[in-house]
């Protein structure tokens, strides 16, 4: 891709990323980040359809890059803590970004892709370990476990991105192992 190109996307992305941190994505015109961006409109038509495609660009080649991060740990099998930490250090990477797409006013539809991949993850190995297991059941352990996590996730991003990915994906994978017994009885 040309430098030219990369640079007027990044100017978009930013500029974008700044409105929704402001408002919510119905209340963004195309003048309005254009304007700011001081970019012309025919420039942000030649990428994108309207303020919705410019978001779902951002969201799927973020999602992209969280994927990816979770099959290529998959493949090298590492710790459970580990994947969550390679995640965070990821949204670290893209506060703001991580910030808006996270907002509870936004759509957290986005983590289908995702919560997919990790649910087929858990199936196999959950399925290696212990052949008996119903894919039921899996579905509800997985479910389960993933929308605590992700609650975790959310919780750290709200505030902030209060700790070290590392802290928070040990707590993560502990929670998964043993549930809250550790944090709750003395």
């Amino acid at each position: 891709m040309d430098r030219r190109v990369k640079y007027t996307k990044k100017v978009i992305k930013e500029t974008f990323i700044s409105l929704l941190e402001e408002k919510e994505i119905k209340k963004i015109t195309v003048s309005e980040l254009c304007s700011i961006a001081d970019i012309n409109r025919a420039t942000f038509y030649r990428y994108y359809l309207d303020i919705f495609d410019l978001y779902d660009k951002i969201q799927d080649e973020f999602v992209t890059e969280l994927k990816n991060i979770i099959l290529d740990n998959h493949e090298r099998n590492i710790t459970t803590s580990l994947l969550v930490e390679n995640l965070l250090e990821a949204l670290l990477k893209e506060k703001k970004l991580a910030k808006v797409i996270f907002n509870k006013k936004n759509n957290l539809l986005f983590m289908d892709d995702i919560l997919d991949i990790c649910y087929k993850y858990c199936q196999d190995t959950w399925l290696e370990k212990n052949p008996h297991l119903k894919e039921k059941d899996i579905e509800y352990a997985s479910i389960y476990l993933f929308n605590g996590a992700l609650g975790v996730i959310n919780y750290w991003i709200a505030n902030d991105f209060d700790g070290e990915p590392k802290v928070i994906g040990e707590m993560i994978e502990q929670l998964t192992r043993h549930g809250i017994k550790k944090y709750i009885d003395n």
